[in-house]
């Protein structure tokens, strides 16, 4: 009975949400043009995705930095970007975080790496993006904003990242985000290993790649940049790899080449 009165409760709130804080028409059809892979869903897909990025909206809060701070604009770009993975599983998939910090471009940061003998390698890193277990999401806005372009070599900060927001779900960053049965976990298991072990021969021999040979750096960061392809070159990824394409498609419950 509690549950469905919480139930209920969330309903009445999300409606509320959508009819106060509904984002504007042509703020909208700015976005949509800005990224043609999200104009080119159908247009159930397309007012769908825009109601989940108007909850999105009202439940994340965005940190610019203080010479460029976050406008309307920028937020509704990553929202609408970042709900696109979640459009038939929900946004429940991103309770587990709040704060979305976003720099005008890439950020350097220092790493440390204790090798096998346990000495110490200190190093510059270049970030354009990074997700931490219970947040927050750092996003570089330079490569947000080109999106629309960089899509053409299937490239995508946002879903990338927020990628790595549905690998963590369970408390590992893996590449196998939860799924709700052991064989479901089995066959997901068996292909994307399979799939990694081969785009790794491919990197390690200096081969052109459709995903990005960032890919290769572990499990998870395949999942990250195939979920990437999937979602803004569907077409190139399905002619290419149809069973990576069908593993992605059964979880996001999405068939985006269907309207490429």
């Amino acid at each position: 009975m509690i549950a469905r009165w919480w139930q209920a409760l969330q309903q009445r709130r999300e409606a509320r949400t959508l009819e106060q804080r509904a984002i504007p028409e042509a703020l909208w059809a700015l976005t949509l043009a800005r990224f043609p892979f999200l104009s080119k869903r159908s247009a159930e897909d397309v007012q769908r995705l825009r109601e989940i990025a108007t909850l999105f909206l009202a439940r994340k809060e965005f940190t610019g930095t203080a010479d460029a701070p976050v406008t309307d604009e920028m937020a509704v770009a990553i929202a609408a970007q970042a709900c696109l993975p979640v459009l038939q599983l929900g946004l429940r998939w991103y309770d587990g975080f709040v704060g979305i910090v976003v720099h005008p471009d890439a950020v350097q940061v220092r790493r440390s790496h204790t090798d096998d003998i346990g000495v110490v390698h200190e190093y510059d890193d270049e970030l354009s993006g990074e997700a931490m277990e219970g947040g927050p999401v750092m996003l570089s806005w330079s490569d947000v904003a080109e999106a629309g372009e960089s899509a053409e070599w299937g490239y995508n900060v946002v879903i990338h990242e927020f990628a790595h927001v549905l690998d963590m779900r369970d408390g590992m960053a893996n590449g196998m985000p939860p799924l709700a049965s052991r064989a479901e976990r089995e066959h997901w298991a068996h292909t994307l290993q399979a799939h990694y072990d081969a785009f790794c021969q491919q990197v390690d021999a200096e081969e052109e790649t459709l995903l990005d040979p960032y890919g290769a750096e572990a499990p998870d960061e395949f999942f990250a940049v195939a979920s990437e392809t999937f979602f803004v070159a569907p077409l190139a990824l399905l002619d290419e790899l149809p069973a990576l394409y069908d593993l992605l498609a059964g979880f996001y419950r999405q068939d985006p080449a269907a309207t490429a």
